[in-house]
């Protein structure tokens, strides 16, 4: 990184925590601090649900899984749409008309304490975890590949976040998110821009588009019930339905954005506007990895593009073999420009048979490199990422994009940390205030629940970077997120629409079955973890969803519980 990269990123982050801070001083009163003062026109509401969706594993990690599997992953999102309609419909109404300032507080009204208790508590362990992850994500990338301390960037992006968190609660995050999302839109646009002028002069962006549709980085939808295939559309639709409207109809980081609004109508428009634009900003996130895929079809790639895991592996007694891996990449890449030449002249079956193939041939020495790398750890005795999906981007980008530019798609990475983890920061102090703090202390005035919400928000903003800097990656750190919501979710969503739909059953039942569910959950995620069972993560949230109905609805039926 060169003095302007520097300049850029120091002054875009300086400038978002310093206007947070400076426009929410002040909040004197629960009202505005947790819920914003209710002020959120429909705008802010939806870029803010979308900042919080969009955390730096979103830019980091989602054009790497396009680099290698192309753009299937789209079809997570399928369920959004239908998610946002139902909780528009069914979840607003009801937590506006009783003037809630968590989800959870319903709970209490409709069943008993004990039950808002544990699902308050559900949501604290799951959310607390997911804060430290969104924090760790950018760090661990930024540190590997820049040379930065780890340790160091952890707590650096936990205290920018603390600070105008602390000091604005609810409308800080608010107001500073919509700033966040033009940062993160300009910056993904300008890379995708390049990208596509950095190809070759006679490659237009049809031809682009052919080629990684040659090698199978076009297919967007997968109609296969094979359970095997961890993103279909009927995962997308079923799972991703149920995943969404746990999510943003009973997770508080999500549920706080549009809590926020002036009105019903306010909330709804700025849900209804995530629903509409999630899944087209996806596909572009998507398609920005696909073109980076195709980008390296005419430049020479590294075979592993995590430079520390390269490290490791060349201080080994498998560093010549890895080195002839890296020959044998170059030499497809060699043979790979006389076919697509040909494919571009011709686009026959034969062409796009060739292209494939190399292609092909050239993830398999890729496999072959991890390999190596997790031998090499081995020998080492130390824990290192040999899957590079959630490096492939970052490294473009240091080594490709013009300077100052550079520093603004890393202001993009770590700006989108901030706003996932302020959204989260403010939700888990709420939750915490309203639901365990509040409901079980005596009565308090503003200015006292004011302090101990910022008290909240600090305390779990030094457990977040604690999580942090003890976490350990996964095989995506995407997907880490998303396992993590999954084991909770199915089981949280569950008992809100038994609230919501099934009115003869009562506290005492919905409180035993959540807790037998989320044992059973978390043992159907381990089996499948062994390889006992096949059930990719995804459906445990419609499979959460329907064993806490069905045993709390048995339980009901067969005994005489009290409400």
């Amino acid at each position: 990184m060169q003095t302007i990269d520097w300049i850029v990123l120091s002054l875009t982050l300086f400038t978002i925590v310093a206007y947070g801070t400076y426009q929410t001083r002040g909040s004197k009163n629960v009202q505005d601090y947790l819920k914003g003062g209710n002020t959120s026109k429909w705008w802010t509401i939806g870029l803010s649900v979308m900042a919080t969706q969009a955390s730096a594993i979103t830019f980091l990690s989602t054009p790497g899984q396009a680099f290698n599997d192309g753009m299937g992953f789209v079809q997570f999102y399928f369920g959004l749409p239908i998610a946002m309609i139902v909780i528009c419909m069914v979840f607003i109404p009801l937590y506006h008309r009783l003037q809630v300032y968590t989800a959870y507080e319903f709970l209490e009204n409709r069943f008993d304490l004990k039950t808002r208790t544990l699902t308050a508590i559900l949501f604290l362990i799951q959310r607390g975890l997911a804060a430290g992850i969104t924090i760790f994500a950018p760090a661990i990338i930024l540190s590997v590949v820049l040379g930065w301390n780890l340790l160091l960037l952890n707590i650096i992006i936990g205290i920018l976040v603390i600070i105008y968190t602390v000091s604005g609660g609810t409308k800080a995050v608010n107001v500073t998110q919509k700033h966040q999302m033009v940062v993160i839109f300009t910056g993904m646009i300008i890379a995708f821009v390049l990208i596509v002028n950095k190809l070759p002069e006679n490659i237009t962006f049809s031809n682009a588009l052919d080629i990684a549709g040659a090698s199978g980085k076009m297919d967007i939808l997968d109609f296969s019930f094979d359970l095997n295939n961890r993103y279909t559309f009927w995962s997308g639709i079923i799972g991703g339905t149920f995943l969404m409207l746990s999510y943003f109809g009973t997770d508080q980081s999500q549920v706080q954005r549009y809590l926020s609004g002036k009105s019903v109508r306010e909330m709804q428009l700025g849900l209804m506007f995530n629903g509409l634009f999630k899944v087209p900003m996806q596909f572009f996130i998507l398609l920005v990895g696909v073109m980076v895929f195709v980008f390296y079809q005419f430049n020479k790639a590294p075979v592993n593009f995590n430079p520390v895991a390269t490290e490791v592996v060349l201080n080994t007694e498998y560093a010549e073999e890895y080195e002839q891996l890296q020959v044998e990449q170059d030499a497809i890449y060699n043979t790979k420009q006389l076919l697509i030449a040909d494919f571009i002249a011709n686009k026959n079956e034969a062409s796009i048979a060739g292209v494939a193939s190399a292609n092909a041939k050239n993830d398999s020495i890729r496999a072959r490199a991890r390999h190596l790398i997790d031998k090499a750890g081995e020998v080492k005795g130390v824990k290192v990422e040999s899957n590079d999906k959630d490096y492939v981007f970052i490294n473009f980008i240091l080594n490709n994009l013009p300077r100052g530019l550079i520093g603004l798609l890393l202001a993009v990475i770590l700006s989108a940390a901030m706003s996932s983890t302020s959204s989260e920061l403010n939700a888990l102090a709420s939750t915490t205030t309203i639901d365990l703090f509040k409901r079980n202390t005596r009565e308090r005035s503003d200015t006292e629940m004011v302090k101990v919400s910022r008290w909240f928000t600090l305390g779990w903003g030094i457990m977040a970077i604690l999580v942090a800097c003890v976490a350990n990656l996964a095989e995506n750190l995407i997907q880490l997120v998303n396992i993590i919501g999954s084991i909770f979710y199915g089981n949280v969503l569950g008992i809100f629409l038994l609230a919501f739909f099934v009115k003869h059953v009562k506290g005492q039942a919905v409180f035993i079955a959540a807790i037998i569910t989320q044992f059973l959950v978390i043992a159907l995620f381990l089996l499948n973890q062994y390889e006992y069972i096949n059930l990719p993560f995804l459906w445990l949230n419609f499979v959460g969803c329907a064993i806490v109905m069905g045993i709390a609805m048995l339980i009901q039926s067969i005994s005489k519980l009290p409400a």
